[in-house]
């Protein structure tokens, strides 16, 4: 069985996120970590049907050079209401120091509360390759060729 690498990533509580817990994994199987809404205890976040809202989820966080955090939308608020994240996968910068927040969009067809510690989105922590593009005039051949949406087959 191999072993699953661990990085620190250090992360700055903001005021909003004041007593939510960090960005955790819910089993020790979990490729992302769930993000908790930072909306006020006192007046929740409720999305109306084709409605979107940035949704603070309370830190800013130092990812180390060399990886990205990706938002993904959690596919139990997908399956069950609707609630779905925009430009998914989101990409945080490892120079990005700033508030982290999710795009999230209800596509449901009824109102969707957001109250304050309630998972909205997961995070996935992931290497980053830095590639460097060279012009050429041709490229090798392959079986599939040019062939896009659909080429190989509908199931």
């Amino acid at each position: 069985m191999s072993e699953v690498h661990r990085l620190t990533v250090e992360i700055q509580p903001l005021p909003e996120g004041d007593g939510l817990a960090l960005p955790s994994y819910m089993t020790d199987g979990a490729a992302g970590c769930d993000l908790r809404a930072a909306v006020s205890e006192s007046d929740p976040l409720t999305l109306q049907p084709g409605q979107r809202a940035l949704v603070p989820a309370g830190f800013c966080m130092a990812l180390p050079q060399g990886f990205e955090a990706q938002i993904r939308p959690r596919s139990g608020l997908a399956v069950e209401h609707g609630i779905g994240c925009l430009n998914a996968p989101g990409t945080i910068d490892s120079d990005y120091r700033g508030p982290v927040c999710v795009l999230l969009i209800n596509l449901g067809r009824e109102p969707f509360v957001i109250r304050r510690g309630d998972r909205i989105a997961q995070m996935i922590i992931s290497r980053v390759e830095r590639v460097e593009f060279r012009r050429t005039q041709t490229l090798d051949a392959t079986a599939r060729g040019g062939g896009g949406f659909g080429s190989t087959g509908k199931l």
